[in-house]
């Protein structure tokens, strides 16, 4: 197996230019919108495939951020970077981009090998603006990404087969934006949209290879792990108490 490279760091003044106020960020999304590329690149072959998560306690100023990188035939994780940082951006629904890519921007940088496509703890184009954290995420990073997340942000689906792999489409405002997946029997399913420079058909198969005993795939399990590590941490650092549970 690869030997895992590590990267961790805390940024207290990140240089992240001027925040915008919501009504900008609205605008600013709908921009972007617009440079979304929902086909992955010719010849995409998806060696290595990341997972990237945040961490945060409720009403904290700051969060730590995480990326692993996982083999994508073992899903074995081969680098990861962490990084602790402030948060410039406040908790607006629908604008989470904007408070947790810098956060995750910083961790990117700390990655030592960077990975062919990234899973986002989040949408992609399942949005009310079609730019969740994965399209955006995907923009500001350059490379394939997809969101895969555990709860609905916008839109519905019908029914879903009780079978590992079942999909369904999820639909808002007449438009498919994503699909319903179920990675194993009995179990809620997860919520696949493209990010950027990847399609649905491509992301739903990659989330699915990167499952195995658990709902959700190694990617972002190891991510939100590594995020919640960081957390703790630096809590312990600061001697502020733990949360209870």
């Amino acid at each position: 197996m690869p030997s895992r490279r590590t990267g961790s760091s805390r940024c207290r003044r990140p240089r992240c230019g001027a925040r915008p106020a919501p009504a900008q960020a609205i605008a600013r999304q709908n921009e972007l919108r617009e440079r979304l590329v929902l086909q992955p690149p010719p010849g995409l072959v998806a060696r290595r495939i990341a997972g990237a998560d945040i961490s945060m306690n409720r009403f904290a100023d700051w969060a730590a951020g995480a990326f692993v990188v996982l083999d994508a035939a073992t899903r074995e994780p081969v680098a990861q970077a962490t990084v602790v940082t402030a948060l410039t951006f406040p908790y607006v629904p629908g604008l989470l981009s904007f408070r947790e890519l810098p956060v995750l921007a910083q961790t990117w940088s700390r990655l030592a090998t960077k990975p062919d496509v990234v899973v986002f703890d989040g949408q992609g184009i399942a949005h009310p603006r079609r730019l969740g954290i994965a399209s955006h995420g995907g923009l500001m990073l350059g490379v394939p990404t997809i969101g895969c997340a555990k709860s609905l942000l916008c839109g519905r689906h019908g029914e879903l087969a009780d079978r590992r792999g079942a999909t369904a489409d999820l639909i808002h405002q007449g438009e498919v934006v994503g699909q319903a997946l179920r990675t194993r029997p009995g179990v809620a399913p997860v919520y696949v949209s493209p990010g950027h420079l990847m399609d649905l058909p491509t992301a739903v198969e990659l989330v699915l290879q990167m499952t195995s005993r658990y709902r959700e795939p190694e990617t972002t399990r190891h991510a939100h792990r590594l995020a919640n590590e960081a957390r703790r941490a630096e809590m312990a650092s600061r001697g502020e108490a733990q949360p209870a549970g």
